[in-house]
């Protein structure tokens, strides 16, 4: 069965790079560039992780994991937090992060996290 993970990531460069890293493994890939496109379908698109950027042209990923981890129905699922502009103690001092991935990040550490996430 294909994983599925979401992906909010506002550099186009970076988010071609994640969709062919996680195809390639496997995922289906779930892309938004920003939080308002992302927001209406973010409950019902069925992920098994969401791994969001912080810093977003209209908004911040840190207000998107809110979310998830104070809804009933998202709460459980892993949410990995990247950016190149927070340590990983401002991120977990911010939000209910499960983890964090500095940019610019290495596609396999990258990897070994998400996954670790899925399977926790």
């Amino acid at each position: 069965m294909k994983k599925r993970i979401c992906v909010l990531e506002d550099n186009e460069g970076i988010m071609d790079v994640l969709h062919f890293l996680f195809t390639d493994e496997n995922y289906d890939v779930f892309g938004y560039s920003c939080v308002e496109a992302m927001l209406p379908e973010m409950y019902n698109l069925n992920v098994d992780i969401f791994l969001l950027d912080i810093m977003l042209p209209d908004g911040s990923g840190l207000t998107v994991c809110d979310l998830l981890k104070t809804n009933k129905f998202t709460r459980h699922l892993p949410v990995v937090m990247m950016s190149a502009a927070r340590s990983s103690a401002d991120v977990q001092s911010a939000c209910m992060a499960d983890d964090f991935v500095a940019k610019p990040f290495d596609v396999n550490d990258l990897l070994i996290k998400v996954n670790a996430q899925i399977l926790r």
